[in-house]
């Protein structure tokens, strides 16, 4: 794969599009400042998905159009379908509202969601445009995928979405072109970066727990059931719950809430929790026994209860649900991943990570997410930042491995 990567670094056409995105990088820095002053909360990424569509259409890419939850896609290259899918997400973690301003011009830039995923975006617009104004050859198409819900409780809801729709081979009037069952390959474009490579998806399963009681004064109905005192015992045998360290696993209660005043036993308390693991069978082995903790936890609460007073009831809510899987190193696009690395300078770090790719990997479809190039830090605050320390070197990885699936069609 090494010989590979060289060769494509001295083909013309790709050597011309390295040198489209080495002269345009001011350009794209300008982008990634301009996606980044466009609010994008998961659910309403509206506004920054017509900014990028108005730009596919600039660019010339074919088949632009926005799909019935707001992923923003478009084509190119030879042939019709999704071949390789090329994608970065639209949204941020930061609520409606989220002041934003983008500051600085020079070596650093602050502004909530400067890199995660104004970067990739950025990315995803300069790789396109340097293709299709070099006349980059690929041996397939490739679709360009700005997609909504990666973020939080949207659950990779646009991945998830777009692989429904070629699953089923839909064809309609929001889809341009008949769609085969799937993509041969799928590369995520997520934040800075010049060397980490995500080929195990990270899956999680994400709950909130509600009890339920009748409530009441704290001292006058003082032996009713208490929602608090239940999530407090939940929470405590959750952390007693002995976790494989591989495949690594992680199992977080993140938040707590409940009742309405001091001297009151509140009628309901709840719990979130995070569970993350790189296998299925672990989540889902694991999530039995949190059913098991919680019926216990409920039993337990309704067992101690004074007589006459109402039992506790329990809810369970789902979250979230993040398919796991692995693309194996030994597969082509890992190790064109990898090859293209240390061919810009980087050095390859094989990683986990939760990214649109875990639908892709999860249905046995190779997939790796890269960052974009340049250094970021403080992701998912309001003081994140981005560096653009080799910056064209990681559009340039990005467009190698690219190029290096494509030959390998």
């Amino acid at each position: 794969m090494d010989r590979l990567i060289a060769d494509l670094l001295g083909r013309a056409d790709v050597a011309a599009a390295r040198a489209w995105i080495e002269a345009h990088d001011d350009r794209t820095q300008a982008s990634q400042r301009a996606i980044a002053a466009i609010p994008a909360p998961t659910f309403d990424e509206g506004r920054r998905g017509e900014f990028i569509a108005d730009r596919f259409r600039a660019i010339g890419l074919r088949d632009v159009h926005t799909d019935e939850v707001g992923n923003v896609v478009a084509c190119h290259g030879p042939g019709d379908g999704p071949g390789t899918v090329v994608c970065a997400h639209l949204d941020t973690v930061f609520p409606s509202g989220t002041p934003i301003d983008v500051l600085g011009k020079g070596e650093r830039v602050s502004a909530p969601g400067i890199g995660d995923n104004a970067r990739g975006l950025a990315v995803l617009l300069t790789l396109a445009e340097a293709i299709v104004c070099c006349n980059v050859e690929l041996a397939q198409p490739v679709t360009f995928v700005a997609s909504v819900g990666e973020e939080g409780q949207g659950d990779l809801l646009g991945v998830k979405h777009l692989f429904s729709t070629w699953e089923r081979g839909k064809t309609g009037a929001v889809s341009p072109f008949p769609l085969p069952p799937s993509p041969s390959s799928f590369i995520a474009l997520d934040g800075p970066g010049l060397d980490r490579i995500v080929h195990r998806a990270l899956g999680s399963i994400r709950l909130r727990v509600t009890f339920k009681g009748p409530g009441g004064h704290s001292w006058a109905a003082f032996g009713v059931p208490n929602p608090a005192h239940a999530v407090g015992i939940a929470t405590a045998r959750m952390a007693e719950i002995g976790l494989p360290t591989t495949p690594r696993t992680a199992l977080s209660v993140v938040r707590i809430g409940g009742g309405h005043s001091l001297n009151t036993i509140p009628m309901a308390a709840w719990l979130e929790l995070d569970l993350r693991a790189e296998s299925d069978p672990v989540l889902a082995s694991i999530r039995q026994t949190i059913d098991a903790v919680l019926e216990g936890t409920l039993a337990w609460i309704n067992k101690r209860r004074a007589a006459g007073t109402a039992p506790h009831r329990m809810d369970v809510t789902p979250l979230g649900e993040r398919p796991s899987g692995t693309t194996p190193e030994e597969h082509p696009l890992v190790r064109a991943a990898v090859a293209a690395t240390r061919a810009v300078g980087g050095t390859p770090s094989l990683a986990s990570a939760s990214t649109d790719a875990n639908v892709a990997i999860s249905r046995g479809i190779p997939g790796i997410a890269i960052g974009g190039g340049g250094r970021g830090g403080d992701a998912h605050l309001l003081t994140e930042w981005y560096e653009n320390t080799h910056g064209p070197e990681g559009i340039v990885r990005c467009l190698l491995v690219l190029v290096a699936v494509s030959s390998h069609a």
